[in-house]
């Protein structure tokens, strides 16, 4: 079964945070001399920080809902503004604040591995 779509009722807010977290193994030896070569293949992986900061309480509790439905380790796609191809990502991490308007931060981070 193919991880679903998040689809959040509005675009994030502007400046979304998009960190590579880039796995290497290195061999140090001697003098500052050393060499490096990827881990995997996948060995760039994005984490991204999105920002809602104008929703309603409900728009804020339609994004909770997903990303608690998730539980923080099953894979959704979702494409980031100016991707043309959609990303399998998990969310263990984010953030509401109930007010007028509410907030919602969340980390994403990219995933590779089997559907859960």
């Amino acid at each position: 079964m193919p991880a679903p779509t998040f689809t959040p009722p509005m675009r994030p807010s502007a400046g979304t945070q998009i960190t590579p977290e880039v796995n290497l193994r290195k061999a140090p030896f001697g003098d500052g001399y050393g060499q490096a070569s990827p881990s995997g293949l996948n060995h760039i992986r994005r984490i991204v920080r999105l920002e809602w900061a104008y929703l309603s309480l409900d728009e804020a509790q339609q994004i909770d809902t997903f990303l608690t439905g998730r539980g923080g380790y099953r894979a959704f796609t979702y494409t980031l503004n100016g991707e043309a191809q959609p990303r399998r990502w998990t969310c263990a991490e984010w953030h509401i604040e109930d007010g007028h308007p509410a907030r919602v931060t969340a980390t994403f981070r990219e995933y590779f591995g089997p559907e859960v």
